[in-house]
């Protein structure tokens, strides 16, 4: 339905760079929309396992010209009757959607990232039979869509809630239809790289670091 609409101003990422120093870091700083636009079409979505000080699995949603993120711990899942904590991070640039590599010791996030899926998106939430922006949805604390991607497809949802100290927090959950699979752990059945075919150990390997924790399916159990 919707791309995402208006473009990114500094103000939208002041505080992802506010964060990093670029001068270490291979993370994109983030591009001027125009140079950055992927043409026309749905919006992105990305899932990036990543290794910093805890293991967790980035959930990034292009909305309004950012990549709208929340740190999953035990990443998504593919059966409704899940409902995976999602607590919500910085915007990040739509750069970050082709990201993967190593963040320097020492750096906000520092460690192994992996990039577990891509794909598009379509926005399904309405309220009371109204079609909803992603933008709107999230101000309201709920929304629907579709993904497409290589390991994950079908409809998902966020839905917002308070958690025991008061703070804002998430739950990502898989909706009843064709691609849902209690049977399946996708991401403990396919740890690899949709862009690479690599697992999170070759990448640390790959770029000279140690790799922080131990993540599913690296090669060295957990």
């Amino acid at each position: 339905m919707e791309r995402g609409g208006r473009p990114a101003d500094g103000a939208g990422l002041a505080e992802y760079r506010r964060k990093r120093d670029f001068d270490r870091t291979r993370e994109p700083e983030g591009a001027p929309r125009r140079k950055r636009r992927r043409g026309r079409g749905e919006p992105v979505f990305v899932v990036q396992h990543h290794i910093a000080r805890r293991e967790h699995y980035d959930f990034r949603l292009e909305v309004d010209g950012v990549l709208k993120s929340w740190a999953v711990p035990k990443g998504p899942s593919t059966d409704p009757s899940e409902r995976r904590l999602a607590v919500p991070t910085e915007d990040h640039p739509l750069d970050y959607a082709e990201f993967e590599g190593t963040i320097p010791a020492g750096e906000y996030g520092g460690g192994t990232v992996l990039l577990w899926d891509t794909g598009t998106y379509t926005n399904t939430t309405a309220k009371k039979g109204r079609e909803l922006t992603m933008a709107e949805g999230l101000a309201h604390g709920h929304v629907s869509f579709l993904l497409h991607g290589e390991k994950l497809s079908g409809g998902y949802a966020l839905n917002r809630f308070r958690g025991g100290d008061g703070e804002e927090a998430w739950l990502l959950v898989k909706e009843k239809d064709a691609a849902a699979d209690p049977r399946t752990d996708p991401v403990a059945s396919r740890p690899e790289s949709v862009r690479t075919g690599r697992v999170l150990t070759e990448i640390a390997d790959d770029d000279g670091r140690t790799l922080h924790g131990r993540p599913r399916g690296s090669g060295g159990g957990r």
